[in-house]
């Protein structure tokens, strides 16, 4: 049995965590763009299983950042990023948010329909033999309410519902960066090997960036959301995320800007994070022009170097389709992040837990029709 007893709040002075989006800072980047934060003290009651003949509970203690998002009509949403950072027993998991969701039910604001996980958790059908083909490729997550049926099982109200979407990335690569260089590109794609040597032979140049230099990068992410149809935050945005690197004094976080250039012409820029030994590959752009040179390979290279400088044992390259399938709207993310190593990792997404279960019916409803592509 799963008990969850929430010790009290905290003023957002969370953990140090590989997972950026459970960090003070983070908390600190949403509320200076208007978000209220929330953060908890979790205690996880677990029974000890090590075979003793009187088991005692065992506590796990993990800290849980949560963003009030508004939803229109005074309506709001909890929405957990990348939480909860514990992660129960696969059998246990239904159990363990929905018994949180009731914890945390006294503390949200009347307004909130409903709580969003965004669940940073390995999905179990990764591990299930009759979601491959024959090929052994995986043909990714069953359908919604297959995945609700084996979440809710053992749960008393059987709320969980899988999301019309995600908000963060649930796939990804993970490249493990305690290899030397020599190593790492061995295990990079040939074609993949090949751009990044070209453009070292073109001249393309890697430099840490500041704020000085970020309206060209956002020149260039103005580029790329139009050229892929992508909405796009304001340059404000990324400001906010400089400046508090520099003021938010936060244990084991980082954010470097780098730029990639080829005789002062900028052609590709990303925003690089450390947190809690992983860097992760968080916001990307390049130019419409000069691709030929090959500055986006470049780039990734010299990350995951300085990354490991930084004492990073994994790089989150942060965002691939869930299948390798040629009409997927990410396919060309899939092809060009597999292209460097590493293992692709499938996370379970956004569950939801009603609050409201009419208004939040209603707000579903809303969501499954809105335009645009939904991720699994």
């Amino acid at each position: 049995m799963v008990k969850i007893d929430l010790d009290k709040k905290l003023s957002n002075h969370l953990e140090s965590s590989k997972l950026l989006q459970q960090t003070s800072f983070w908390a600190a980047v949403k509320q200076k763009h208007g978000l209220h934060t929330l953060a908890f003290n979790t205690n996880t009651l677990l029974p000890d299983t090590n075979g003793n003949n009187h088991p005692k509970e065992r506590i796990i203690h993990r800290d849980l950042l949560i963003l009030l998002q508004p939803l229109g009509n005074g309506a709001t949403m909890a929405y957990v990023p990348y939480g909860p950072k514990y992660q129960p027993d696969e059998e246990n998991r239904g159990l363990f948010l929905e018994s949180l969701s009731e914890s945390l039910k006294p503390y949200l604001p009347a307004s909130c329909l409903f709580i969003r996980y965004d669940l940073p958790w390995k999905s179990p059908w990764i591990d299930d033999d009759n979601r491959y083909d024959d090929r052994g490729n995986w043909l990714g997550t069953p359908e919604p309410r297959i995945r609700e049926m084996r979440m809710n099982m053992d749960t008393h109200y059987w709320q969980l519902r899988k999301a019309p979407t995600n908000v963060l990335p649930s796939n990804t690569v993970f490249i493990d960066l305690e290899q030397s260089d020599d190593i790492l590109l061995a295990r990079m794609k040939s074609k993949t090997r090949y751009n990044i040597r070209l453009a070292q032979r073109k001249g393309v140049k890697i430099s840490k960036a500041g704020m000085d230099e970020l309206p060209v990068w956002y020149d260039l992410y103005q580029q790329t959301t139009q050229r892929n149809g992508l909405t796009h935050d304001e340059m404000s945005y990324f400001q906010s995320v400089l400046k508090l690197q520099h003021h938010h004094q936060t244990p084991n976080t980082k954010v470097f800007l780098l730029m990639a250039k080829m005789n002062e012409i900028p052609l590709a820029g990303l925003f690089l994070t450390i947190s809690g030994g992983r860097a992760s590959y968080l916001y990307g752009a390049s130019s419409n022009e000069n691709r030929q040179y090959m500055g986006t390979y470049a780039l990734q290279w010299e990350a995951m170097k300085i990354a490991r400088q930084e004492g990073c044992k994994e790089y989150d390259l942060f965002g691939i389709s869930e299948i390798p399938d040629p009409n997927h709207p990410m396919y060309g993310l899939y092809r060009f992040k597999t292209g460097f190593g590493g293992e692709i990792f499938h996370r379970q997404g956004c569950w939801d837990y009603p609050m409201d279960e009419k208004k939040y019916e209603h707000f579903r409803s809303a969501e499954l029709n809105a335009v645009g592509y939904h991720q699994k």
